[in-house]
């Protein structure tokens, strides 16, 4: 993508209400009012509030949106440029249940209240394979101990990869440290039986694995 297409993009990203950019100094000193009132302020329902990690380019969790109007859906990414498209699709269509924010997933816990979310989806993380950037794998333990902060103490996970390293690490890492796995599938596609919120809706890239006989994986998992 070109800069101008970019700067475009950005621009546009500024004028769309369900696009939220917070500075980090704002979320860290705590000047970001959304946090612990996305209903109220947002949403203006008292519907489950559901987070997209890492949503690209944002169809996910638009889909999402579309399937489940009785819930509240949030996109975040650091790359604006990418859920653009989600977020502008939303506009033209008028889908008032999903939003997006663009802040560093390290940063979850300054933009939720404690208690805020009831659940998470992670699709198709970049599973960070070399073992200097474990750091940055969004399923390692500083991470599921982030999220367990803004989470609901039944709120769930949800893993969705087409990485057999990235659904093997995981599962190894959940069962090690005592958390609950709910439901896991190395083929998910394949699998009958499976939950509709997962084989149900598929992102660009996922329809492009499939016709490649690439296996989805899936972990639905709560923390402990």
């Amino acid at each position: 993508m070109g800069s101008k297409n970019k700067l475009k993009r950005f621009r546009e990203n500024d004028t769309f209400g369900n696009v939220f950019q917070p500075s980090r100094d704002d979320l860290v000193s705590s000047n970001f009012n959304l946090k612990g009132d996305w209903r109220n302020e947002f949403f203006k329902n008292n519907n489950p509030l559901v987070l997209e990690l890492g949503c690209g380019k944002g169809e996910y969790s638009v889909a999402l949106a579309q399937k489940y109007p009785d819930k509240n859906f949030i996109g975040i990414d650091i790359k604006g440029a990418r859920f653009w498209r989600g977020a502008k699709t939303a506009v033209e269509e008028n889908i008032p249940n999903v939003a997006f924010l663009r802040i560093q997933i390290e940063l979850i816990e300054y933009a939720f209240a404690e208690n805020e979310v009831d659940e998470i989806w992670i699709t198709f993380p970049d599973p960070q394979i070399k073992y200097k950037r474990t750091k940055h794998r969004m399923t390692n333990t500083t991470f599921l101990q982030r999220y367990k902060k803004v989470l609901k103490p039944e709120g769930v996970v949800n893993l969705k990869t087409d990485s057999e390293f990235m659904h093997g690490y995981t599962l190894g890492l959940l069962h090690g440290e005592g958390h609950e796995v709910v439901y896991a599938n190395h083929n998910v596609y394949k699998q009958e039986g499976s939950p509709e919120d997962v084989t149900g809706i598929q992102t660009f890239y996922e329809s492009q694995y499939l016709e490649q006989d690439k296996p989805i994986t899936y972990i639905r998992f709560k923390i402990k």
